[in-house]
């Protein structure tokens, strides 16, 4: 036998044995803590939705699901800190549209995010509400386009930071009904949130799960939601779309995604139970009833999935001119 014979059946020995080895050790994992790591603020719809699936996560696996928030640079922070962790499936990372949409906003992250992740398992989407502070002279969205086209620059709109879907969904606003707005990036979603209920600035695109509350009891006016349609929280609001801005619509939605590298098997494994959460009637009632729709994926649909969602934000972003501050 030829050296290189016997190379080549030493490197086919290895994979076959490799192959072989994949299916003990998704069956094996996990057999020790695993960390989500939440590259956002507590407190707002990534953190609670990250905090559910944990949970849940612990009890179909037997082993603790810990979260750790790690805010910071529009979630570039806490993404760095899960690309540069050992790929084993002992940490995640607790993605959104942010994510996509910094691929095109953000050049000069030390990251990429589909060839430094794999994509696990989609989790929920939900459309987004935009509010106004409570004593706003404007009480619908044509009233709020006109009072900002009459003092262009006058208005300011919060976000919970450069690049997130309440930033994007402000610049998109903006650029279909043609208006000047500025805006106002907080660390995290909480003090913009605290801020426009204060009525130190006139609105925010929020996630309905953590504004309804606020709606309600009448701390804020809600303008319209992103979506398609109505929300059934909201039946009375209009979307944009039907309220003066044809064809706008955005939502939030959440993900799981692992260090490039993470062995297949485990991934299918989070896959897996991701989706018996997800597709749980339980999980599928208490969500809707916070105006939030779990997404179930196979980890192929929902690698296609993120990538489309790049090249939407991607489009999004260049006619919009939006930009990092």
């Amino acid at each position: 036998m030829t050296l290189t014979q016997k190379r080549l059946g030493r490197r086919l020995f290895c994979a076959v044995a490799l192959a072989a080895a994949l299916p003990a050790v998704a069956q094996d994992y996990p057999n020790h803590p695993v960390r989500i790591v939440v590259p956002f603020a507590a407190g707002g719809s990534a953190d609670v939705f990250g905090r559910y699936v944990a949970q849940k996560l612990q009890e179909s696996l037997g082993q603790n699901f810990i979260v750790e928030n790690k805010p910071g640079a529009g979630s570039v922070i806490g993404t760095d800190a899960v690309a540069k962790s050992a790929p084993d499936g002992y940490t995640l990372l607790l993605m959104s549209n942010t994510h996509t949409v910094n691929e095109s906003l953000r050049s000069k992250k030390p990251f990429v995010l589909m060839r430094d992740f794999e994509p696990v398992a989609p989790i929920s989407y939900s459309d987004l509400v935009l509010v106004a502070k409570a004593g706003a002279p404007f009480n619908n969205l044509s009233e709020l386009i006109a009072a900002a086209k009459a003092k262009p620059g006058g208005m300011s709109y919060a976000s919970s930071g450069p690049g997130t879907p309440y930033h994007m969904a402000g610049e998109l606003f903006k650029s279909m009904a043609g208006i000047d707005i500025l805006h106002v990036p907080y660390k995290g979603s909480s003090g913009a949130r605290t801020d426009v209920l204060g009525g130190q600035l006139e609105m925010m695109f929020d996630a309905i799960p953590t504004m309804i509350e606020h709606i309600k009891a009448g701390k804020v006016k809600a303008i319209a939601t992103s979506g398609k349609t109505r929300v059934a929280l909201l039946p009375d609001v209009p979307t944009l779309s039907e309220a003066g801005v044809p064809g706008y619509e955005t939502t939030i939605w959440l993900g799981l995604m692992a260090p490039k590298g993470t062995p297949a098997a485990i991934v299918g494994k989070l896959n897996a139970a991701v989706a018996k959460i997800t597709s749980d009637p339980e999980t599928r009632k208490a969500w809707g009833a916070q105006g939030t729709t779990p997404m179930t994926m196979g980890v192929d649909e929902f690698t296609r999935y993120v990538n489309s969602d790049i090249t939407k934000w991607a489009a999004v972003v260049k006619s919009s001119g939006a930009k990092v501050d």
